[in-house]
């Protein structure tokens, strides 16, 4: 039978996840619009209703796994927000393509950066609310770094990646072009590889600093 505050800590996981994935994707497009892409925009997805960018695979039932199995930390994504790129790189150039890469994670830093500031007022709850706000805050901190720093290992098709692409573009980095086109076939095989081996510890060191540095 969970308790009052077993309900209280699942919600604010479950809120503070949803806010950060979905922002995340949000932001993508809102910056692409701003480089003159409506996609995203006519396909309804610059919208904060959760319901239009709800995966429900990466939304809810690996979520829902990872806190079931007593995992770590959890970790989730919402359908990807539609971008066409080349009318950004059109607007903007190369470096308009790597600032539409980075939104998504320039958003969960900041969001973390922001939670963590507020999770000063609510040091000592005293209610069940200020308890839903103080473990609302602290999850926000922990998702946005964590999904902030994953998206930034240089794996194909992770947003790292594409940045580091298109920055190569933007200065005629051609190795770097070879290299990232050469792994994008095995990018998802990487990744697996690497979130299911102890080498998941040294990529998620810099969430760990930052984590702390961010909660102390």
């Amino acid at each position: 039978m969970w308790s009052e505050m077993d309900i209280v800590k699942i919600a604010a996981i479950v809120l503070s996840l949803m806010v950060a994935i979905i922002g995340h994707e949000i932001m993508h497009g809102y910056v692409a619009y701003r480089y003159g892409d409506t996609t995203a925009k006519a396909a309804g997805r610059l919208s904060v209703n959760p319901i239009v960018h709800v995966d429900p695979v990466g939304t809810i039932l690996v979520p829902a796994l990872l806190y079931i199995s007593g995992a770590p930390f959890l970790f989730g994504w919402a359908k990807p927000v539609p971008v066409d790129i080349r009318t950004v790189i059109m607007n903007g150039g190369y470096k308009a393509a790597v600032a539409v890469s980075l939104a998504g994670v320039s958003y969960n830093f900041a969001l973390a950066v922001a939670a963590s500031l507020l999770l000063g007022f609510f040091e000592n709850p005293h209610s069940i609310f200020s308890a839903f706000i103080a473990l609302f805050l602290m999850y926000s901190v922990i998702y946005n770094v964590v999904l902030g720093v994953f998206n930034l290992w240089p794996f194909p098709p992770l947003d790292g990646a594409n940045a580091l692409r298109f920055l190569a573009m933007e200065f005629r980095w051609q190795p770097v072009i070879d290299i990232l086109n050469k792994i994008e076939p095995i990018g998802m095989v990487l990744l697996i590889v690497v979130i299911a081996t102890p080498l998941a510890d040294f990529f998620f060191l810099p969430a760990q600093w930052l984590i702390g540095l961010l909660l102390r």
